[in-house]
């Protein structure tokens, strides 16, 4: 039988490196002018392209079909009925190409819906925000979109009434939207100058730096509930399946807080 403890091991060494990558902003590059900067962002508009492309591909088969039977009743289109049916065509195509694209958000949307509706429109709207943001800020607005994905993971199925939900909406809905709103609204050539010992820039990037640390501070506390969970259920594996020397490490686990199973009302495993 493999060494079902070195396997447990693993899986929690993997965890928590991931909170650590999570924590230092991830392995992405930054992101190109106009990219997403989050999968919620990009999920957000990728179903408003394929919308689109639907109602583009159902717009022309209904006008040709519309001037097949119109030749068929009435009498064949010939070189005018023909040229009517291709800018039709056209219209209707740019007309349902240009409707129905993600719009950027407005404020008071951005802690509203469920937890991804949350995290996808704040990603669409830090997107906007961003070409207007200094190279430093720009770079941390790209981390937050990685931290926001993470964020989202994280409150899945989490009640609207338990508390770090409604920490979450403040802190992505108002204190960060809050913060950029108030560095673009000081006219672009005061903000390089020094005002009570700092820029306008350098306050704003001080500002996400402090955000971004706040996101993955929430997202670690609530990932810490997955990981102690992770770490009784390996236990209670290596006890189930590994024999009873496994009792003896799960007794010397430390103290998470979360109560062990009870080993001991579990039938040990038999030797065949």
């Amino acid at each position: 039988m493999a060494d079902s403890t070195r396997e447990s091991d693993r899986i929690l060494r993997e965890a928590k490196r991931s909170l650590v990558t999570q924590r230092d902003g991830g392995t992405h590059r930054p992101a190109p002018r106009g990219a997403s900067i989050g999968k919620a962002s990009a999920e957000l508009k990728m179903k408003s392209l394929l919308k689109r492309v639907r109602n583009v591909a159902l717009a022309i088969v209904a006008i040709w079909i519309g001037a097949g039977i119109f030749s068929a009743v009435v009498g064949p289109l010939l070189f005018w009925g023909f040229m009517a049916t291709l800018v039709a065509t056209v219209v209707a195509v740019g007309v349902f190409a240009m409707t129905g694209k993600v719009k950027v958000p407005q404020r008071a949307e951005l802690k509203q819906g469920n937890p991804h509706q949350m995290v996808a429109r704040t990603e669409i709207w830090l997107e906007a925000q961003r070409p207007a943001l200094p190279p430093a800020a720009q770079a941390l607005v790209d981390k937050l979109g990685v931290q926001l994905d993470a964020l989202g993971l994280q409150l899945k199925g989490l009640g609207e009434d338990e508390p770090a939900m409604a920490e979450v909406r403040e802190l992505v809905g108002e204190y960060i939207p809050e913060t950029i709103d108030n560095y673009r609204k000081i006219p672009a050539h005061l903000r390089a100058e020094e005002y009570a010992g700092k820029t306008a820039d350098a306050r704003l990037v001080e500002s996400l730096e402090k955000l971004s640390g706040e996101v993955d501070r929430v997202t670690r506390r609530l990932a810490e509930g997955a990981l102690d969970d992770l770490a009784i259920k390996s236990r209670y594996l290596e006890y189930r399946y590994g024999g009873a020397e496994a009792l003896e490490d799960a007794s010397g686990m430390p103290d998470t807080g979360v109560p062990l199973p009870d080993f001991s009302a579990i039938p040990a495993k038999q030797e065949r």
